[in-house]
């Protein structure tokens, strides 16, 4: 079998190659896996290629699968579909999620990979490390039954959310995003749509996924009293500033966070594969195909990379499409 593969760098901040790898021969209880598509998170994976990680936060942030350290030279990634090439007869053949970063092929314990569901195509797959952040939040923040709902930015943890929350009976689902285009987007996935300053207020929860200052700003001014803002944006090594000495204290709001690094302890009796593998089964929904706005090919990574850290190459979720994977995201099989 063929034991070697390629994998993207982030060789600087700013700048990234890709280099020839040699694989291990897979022990006992590994599976060899070829890639088929991985995905490029716009908002955790971004801030990596550009250097941004707080020099407190880099053993937080290390993806499991991460080569050398933050800033750089680095291998980070945690998106990746592929095919079982070799391993246990159960796997062989199947196709997998895995959070590896953008390689070719690779070798990981079986224990590390998750079948995709014959449901869900393996191009939409890409999504189910960010729709598990999406269900982690969502159990974090109990939404009820006829809740007034904000989500607050249209980026991919976001859109997620939002479209998990379309499923709630009864709720009122609002996507908040400073760019018109987002409209689209909260379209397909069956919720409402404003721009900041038209957003619905009186929300019982908002849900803040913008990164910056001001759409947090704005997620208080939603509230009702008694009202919770459920922080999911990284800010890297920015520091932000909030009026907090306004009327957040007689109006008793609260800001809480949430992360995907620990299972929320509201769910304390799933694991994390429990967690993931719900994400999957929850991928066969059709509507979420309008996360993915970009492809290209995994040799293009270099020059996308700068473009969608910089916003040059707008996107949600960006698709990697590997040499021997399917073109069309349909297929199930390599």
């Amino acid at each position: 079998m063929d034991r070697s593969g390629r994998a993207f760098w982030i060789d600087a901040p700013g700048r990234g190659g890709i280099r020839d790898v040699a694989l291990p021969e897979p022990a006992e209880g590994e599976v060899v896996v070829r890639s088929l598509y991985s995905g490029v998170s716009r908002g955790t994976e971004t801030l990596v290629f550009r250097g941004q990680v707080p020099e407190s936060q880099h053993t937080v942030m290390r993806a499991p699968f991460q080569e050398g350290d933050f800033p750089a030279p680095v291998k980070y990634g945690y998106l990746n579909v592929g095919v079982v090439e070799e391993g246990p007869a159960r796997l062989v053949g199947r196709t997998v999620f895995c959070l590896y970063p953008h390689q070719t092929r690779y070798v990981v314990p079986e224990t590390a990979v998750t079948v995709v569901p014959d449901s869900v195509p393996a191009g939409r797959a890409v999504l189910a490390g960010t729709v598990e952040t999406a269900v982690n939040a969502l159990w974090d923040a109990k939404p009820l039954v006829g809740d007034r709902i904000a989500v607050v930015g249209g980026g991919m943890v976001g859109c997620s959310v939002a479209a998990l929350l379309a499923r709630f009976p009864g709720v009122r689902v609002q996507l908040v995003d400073a760019d018109p285009a987002r409209a689209k987007t909260a379209e397909a996935l069956g919720v409402g749509f404003a721009l900041p300053g038209d957003a619905l207020g009186g929300c019982d929860l908002v849900v803040h996924a913008s990164a910056t200052e001001q759409g947090l700003t704005r997620s208080l001014e939603l509230l009702r009293a008694e009202g919770t803002v459920l922080e999911l944006s990284w800010y890297g090594d920015r520091r932000i500033a909030l009026p907090l000495g306004e009327a957040f204290h007689s109006r008793r709001l609260v800001l809480r966070s949430s992360q995907v690094g620990t299972v929320s302890p509201a769910r304390a009796d799933r694991s994390y594969a429990d967690r993931l593998a719900l994400a999957l089964d929850l991928l066969a929904d059709p509507a979420l195909d309008a996360l993915v706005t970009g492809e290209s090919a995994f040799e293009e990574l270099p020059e996308v990379m700068p473009g969608l850290a910089s916003g040059e190459i707008p996107a949600l979720c960006h698709r990697v499409r590997y040499p021997s994977g399917s073109r069309s995201g349909t297929s199930k099989s390599a």
